[in-house]
């Protein structure tokens, strides 16, 4: 008997935050999970950071300045679990939609750019925090953990994130790709860089498409003129948070399944077909027959982030003089000939170790 295709339809969301009030975003939010799943929606994808609203201010204010938005966008910011991600949770329940929000998440002093996965039934199916914050974020944002690098079973498949340059980097993206990702919510923030942001971005989203052999959902997020004017009334700075939306999605073969949204707010909604997968994973498997593990392979600390660390876990040995941490990584230098001072001929790559703890 043939197996009944499945199709998932997704909805990605250009949208622009509340900068007024401090549960209008969140308003927002639940308004549009409500629109995405009255039109059929199974996945709804928010732009990064959008809860409250990603720190333009910090891209265009110099760090002398920065002190009171900063400290006002912390006020606002999200702890996980609580109130936000309820109502996020309950809504996701009620419309049985999987929703992944970016926001600011406030863990005690500091804040991160976190990306949320509630799955259809409203449980929190992954917290992850982009690893390193780009830039001008730095000023903002910790940085997260290889702990969040995971893909996560949901009503839809497995479900993968990234936010923004943390596609570029190759070997955050090869980890979802190895655990086999099906659909990837990318997240950029929007309203940010220009035209040439747009441009690169289509480039990343289609490639990591053909690449991984999944589908990529991308939500970018847009400013209004009044808002690019409350964030600086320097006419020559607002230039620099104007352009930079290419809301899409994109098929395992590269393809935009629907006409990209780079101008204003609104959806792009398209229908997965999940057999793409296989068609395309059947002539490049990035992970299976197209891998050569015995050359390249990636080795993933995937240890919650930790300040502290109970002496008993520690290794009994003493740290070696140069007070090296000995739950580092390590690389394993390989092995020299005899003969010319050329490693053997069937010599592997060296390898990664990381100490268990």
């Amino acid at each position: 008997m043939a197996t009944a295709p499945r199709i998932v339809r997704a909805a990605a969301i250009q949208i622009a935050p509340d900068f007024d009030r401090p549960d209008g975003t969140l308003d927002r939010v639940c308004s549009a999970i409500d629109e995405a799943a009255s039109k059929g929606a199974q996945l709804a994808v928010f732009p990064e950071t959008f809860m409250p609203y990603y720190p333009y201010f910090s891209f265009v204010l110099p760090p002398v300045l920065q002190g009171a938005p900063h400290l006002l966008l912390a006020e606002r910011a999200v702890v996980v679990p609580g109130p936000v991600t309820q109502a996020v949770a309950e809504r996701a329940r009620a419309r049985g939609v999987v929703v992944v929000l970016g926001v600011n998440e406030r863990d005690h002093g500091s804040l991160y750019n976190t990306q949320l996965v509630f799955d259809a039934d409203g449980t929190l199916a992954l917290k992850r925090r982009k690893i390193t914050p780009t830039y001008h974020e730095r000023m903002v944002w910790g940085q997260g953990d290889g702990a969040g690098l995971k893909v996560v079973d949901t009503a839809i498949g497995r479900v993968g994130a990234l936010a923004c340059w943390e596609h570029y980097n190759p070997l955050a993206r090869y980890s979802l790709m190895a655990q086999h990702e099906e659909i990837h919510c990318a997240q950029f923030p929007g309203s940010l860089v220009g035209p040439i942001f747009a441009e690169q971005m289509e480039v990343t989203i289609r490639h990591h498409a053909l690449e991984s052999g999944c589908f990529v959902v991308n939500a970018t997020g847009w400013l209004s003129d009044e808002q690019i004017r409350s964030v600086t009334p320097d006419p020559n700075l607002q230039k620099a948070l104007r352009g930079g939306c290419h809301t899409a999605i994109v098929s395992p073969e590269g393809r935009h399944l629907a006409p990209p949204l780079t101008e204003g707010e609104g959806m792009v909604i398209a229908d997965l077909d999940m057999a793409l997968i296989a068609k395309r994973k059947r002539m490049m498997d990035s992970v299976g027959h197209y891998a050569r593990p015995e050359l390249l392979s990636l080795a993933i600390d995937d240890r919650p982030a930790a300040t502290t660390v109970p002496m008993h876990t520690l290794s009994s040995h003493p740290r070696s003089p140069d007070h090296d941490d000995d739950r580092r990584p390590r690389i394993e230098p390989r092995t020299e000939s005899r003969a010319g001072g050329q490693p053997p001929a069937d010599d592997g790559a060296p390898v990664l170790r990381v100490a268990a703890g």
